[in-house]
């Protein structure tokens, strides 16, 4: 079985190649959703991977978190735009954190290292 924490990213615009390269430097797998509106498939795809955490953006960065958690009962945080603000999201419990787009590979890289940190992985 991986032992690899592995993380959904959707981003409206279909980015978000950048943070998956941050998650792989940091030891986890990424898996991006391909398109446009990849933000609100999040919790699906979630479900479907039975990932450990979800990353969505968007231009208020809450779209694809909010319907994550209708859809699914995630605990979320939402329109964040920054990294520490992620990372305080992740300690508090949160299992899909939204942001305003922010395709940059420290975002991905230290979300999963608090991550495994967290974890104990």
């Amino acid at each position: 079985m991986e032992n690899k924490v592995k993380v959904v990213i959707g981003d409206r615009l279909g980015k978000g190649q950048n943070i998956a390269k941050g998650v792989e430097a940091a030891g986890g797998i990424a898996v991006v959703i391909p398109g446009v509106g990849a933000d609100m498939k999040v919790g699906d795809v979630m479900q479907a991977e039975n990932a450990d955490f979800g990353l969505s953006f968007c231009g208020s960065g809450g779209a694809g978190a909010l319907t994550a958690k209708t859809k699914y009962g995630y605990p979320v945080e939402y329109g964040l735009r920054s990294v520490d603000g992620g990372i305080s999201a992740l300690r508090s419990g949160c299992k899909v954190v939204g942001f305003g787009f922010m395709d940059t590979e420290e975002l991905g890289r230290r979300m999963t290292e608090e991550y495994i940190k967290l974890k104990g992985r």
